[in-house]
Order: structure tokens, then C-alpha cells, then sequence
């Protein structure tokens, strides 16, 4: 499932983020690349020994991970800390797909939901795109300051090259309750229908059937 979440940080929370990364430390990307994705990657992050990492995961993450729109679609088990990305011009990030697993030996978590928060405007550079491959075909996304994407971590993407300005986003990745992503769609689709019967019918039968049926579904399918 590929989905689009808008305002996942309101304009203060922006502006506060990017005051604090104005004059941030960045060290070149590829430092926390796999084999394969260091021959296509071309960023800059925040160094990891930034002391700003967590003022800024307690405003991007504690955003993200309390929205109700990220927790329905990605029923996050364990969520990574973010890394910052800056994209100048003529840099870019070709076609890769997520390493399966990550973290730390003793912290280890396997990616299923790849997330990218957008923190400037898309008005502020020029390319820069998120490119997703799916089975119909290619989405391209230049999504507002605030808004974040989400997608399988199993797909084919890329950051098409920044040919004006500065492309700045946070990416995280997520283990699911669920780990297979056409089940978490299921659920996320029949979340929705869910809450809508709830707030139209809530003492409807088929709302008590609905409901119970996704309870169970996720209780069936989660590897909690």
C-alpha cells in the first residue's frame, strides 16, 4: 500500500525543525548505505553524532507515530529513529530497495514500512521527486512541507535528482504487527469502513460485524 498522509507536522513543528538544521552537521550519505544501494546513492545525513537528533526525532517521530492515519497503515511493532537527508543540487538517490533488516546487533528490527516525512516545501527545490514502482506502474510524489509517505519497504524507489534548491526529508522505517503488506491493506481498508460505520451506525449490526471481523483479522494475522 502506497498512501500520502498530509499534515503529519503542522507549520510551527516545521519551522522549529528546520531552524535546527539550518546549520546541522551533515556527513556524506553513503556512510549509512548497504553494498548495493552506496553504488546509487548520492545525499548528505545528519552525522550521526549530532546532538540534535533527539530534538528532532521528539518533534518529526513523536508527529509521526501518533498520527492515527501512519498507526492504521503501518501498525507499527518497532519504529526506527529517523535519518535526516539533505539533497542538493545534482544529487540523487537511483533506484534501491530497503535492507530487510536493521538497527544494532542487540537492537535489530526487520523493515517493512518505508516512511518519508517532507520537511521543506516543494516549491524550494526543483526535481527531488519520490519515484515508487508498483504493480500500476510508477507513482511520482512531491508532497507538501509536513506530509509524509508511506510505502512497503520491498519496493523499488527512488529520489530523482535535485536539479535546483534543497530537498530535506526524514525517513524511518517500521517492523509491522503485520508482516505481509496485502493484509495490512486489508486492514487498513476495512479499518476505515470500520469507523465510518461507527460514527454513522454505531448500533447497527453489521457495524458489531464489521468491527469484530477486523479485531479478529488482526489478532489472526499480527506476530505480536
Amino acid at each position: 500500500m502506497l498512501l500520502h498522509i498530509k499534515n503529519v507536522l503542522d507549520s510551527h513543528r516545521l519551522e522549529t525543525v528546520r531552524m535546527l538544521l539550518k546549520d546541522a552537521d551533515f556527513v556524506d550519505g553513503k556512510l549509512s548505505a548497504g553494498k548495493e544501494a552506496s553504488r546509487v546513492k548520492n545525499n548528505q545525513e545528519l552525522s550521526p553524532q549530532s546532538q540534535l537528533h533527539q530534538q528532532l526525532n521528539q518533534i518529526v517521530m513523536t508527529s509521526l507515530v501518533q498520527n492515527e492515519e501512519y498507526q492504521a497503515a503501518a501498525l507499527p511493532l518497532k519504529v526506527a529513529t529517523a535519518f535526516y537527508a539533505r539533497y542538493k543540487k545534482g544529487m540523487t538517490y537511483g533506484f534501491h530497495v530497503d535492507d530487510p533488516v536493521m538497527g544494532p546487533m542487540n537492537a535489530r528490527y526487520r523493515t517493512d514500512v518505508s516512511t518519508t516525512v517532507f520537511l521543506n516545501g516543494k516549491d524550494d527545490y526543483e526535481g527531488g521527486e519520490l519515484v515508487i514502482r508498483t504493480p500500476y506502474g510508477e507513482h511520482i510524489l512531491k508532497p507538501d512541507a509536513g506530509d509524509a509517505v508511506v510505502y512497503p519497504s520491498g519496493s523499488w524507489h527512488k529520489v530523482a535528482e535535485v536539479t535546483k534548491g534543497e530537498r530535506i526529508v526524514a525517513v524511518t522505517w517500521a517492523q509491522s504487527m503485520v508482516k505481509d503488506p496485502k493484509q495490512r491493506e486489508l486492514l487498513y481498508e476495512l479499518g476505515k469502513a470500520r469507523d465510518t460505520l461507527i460514527d454513522k451506525s454505531p448500533e447497527a449490526e453489521e457495524t458489531g460485524v464489521i468491527s469484530t471481523t477486523h479485531i479478529n483479522l488482526l489478532r489472526m494475522w499480527s506476530e505480536v
